[in-house]
C-alpha cells in the first residue's frame, strides 16, 4: 500500500473515532457520567476529524444547539479540506 493511500486510510480511522467519541459523550450525557470537555471535540475536529466530528453531531444529535459547534464543526470541515489539498499539492499529487 503507498503512503498516500496510507494516509486516506488514517483519516478515515480517524474520523470514524471521532464520530463514535461524540456517542460517547453523548450517551455518558444521558446517564450523567464523566463528559468529554467541548474543547477536546472541537479540537480534533480540527485535528483532521471534522467529518467525524460533524456526523457524530447530526447522527447523535449531539451539541447541535451549541453555536460554537454549529459553526466551528463545518468550519473544520472547510480547514481540513485545505489542508488535504495543501499537502496533496505540495506532495505534487494534484496540481491546479
Amino acid at each position: 500500500m503507498g503512503e498516500y493511500n496510507m494516509l486516506v486510510v488514517g483519516i478515515v480511522i480517524w474520523n470514524v473515532i471521532t464520530f463514535l467519541l461524540y456517542g460517547i459523550d453523548k450517551r455518558r450525557a444521558r446517564n450523567g457520567e464523566w463528559r468529554i470537555s467541548e474543547a477536546t471535540l472541537l479540537g480534533i475536529a480540527f485535528l483532521l476529524g471534522g467529518v467525524g466530528s460533524w456526523l457524530g453531531m447530526k447522527v447523535f444529535r449531539h451539541k447541535t444547539d451549541h453555536l460554537k459547534f454549529k459553526v466551528g464543526l463545518p468550519l473544520a470541515v472547510i480547514v481540513n479540506a485545505v489542508v488535504i489539498a495543501a499537502v496533496l499539492y505540495f506532495a505534487g499529487i494534484i496540481r491546479v
